[in-house]
């Protein structure tokens, strides 16, 4: 079964980490080396995605989905679903090594990458 989706490109593999999709870029300037096939992807160099303030464009004031979050409990109101976070990662040979900087709870950890539904969209 395959661990990845592969076009021209992009390759894109669920993250259990983020528990969401992670697509990567495989050609173009700003791509990523892929080696293997979709059952078993090797991509070169780490992934790293980071969203919220841990994002390279945060800006100072410190608003951020944390503090988002933390005004929607105050007010007795849902959180949103989503986080900041850190996601730090090679994929080699079908599996997944997150790196110590990560902040989920996979961090440190190899697992290996779920099986992808090969489905009908372009992506």
């Amino acid at each position: 079964m395959a661990k990845a989706k592969v076009s021209e490109k992009y390759v894109r593999f669920w993250c259990p980490g983020c528990k969401g999709y992670h697509i990567v870029p495989i050609a173009g300037n700003y791509k990523w080396d892929f080696f293997g096939d979709a059952e078993r992807p090797t991509l070169s160099p780490s992934i790293l995605r980071r969203s919220g303030h841990y994002a390279p464009h945060a800006k100072p004031d410190g608003h951020c989905w944390c503090t988002y979050n933390a005004e929607q409990e105050k007010k007795g109101e849902p959180p949103a679903p989503f986080k900041c976070t850190v996601c730090h990662s090679f994929v080699r040979d079908g599996c997944i090594q997150f790196l110590n900087d990560c902040t989920h709870e996979l961090a440190g950890q190899t697992v290996e990458l779920p099986d992808i539904e090969i489905g009908g969209d372009t992506n």
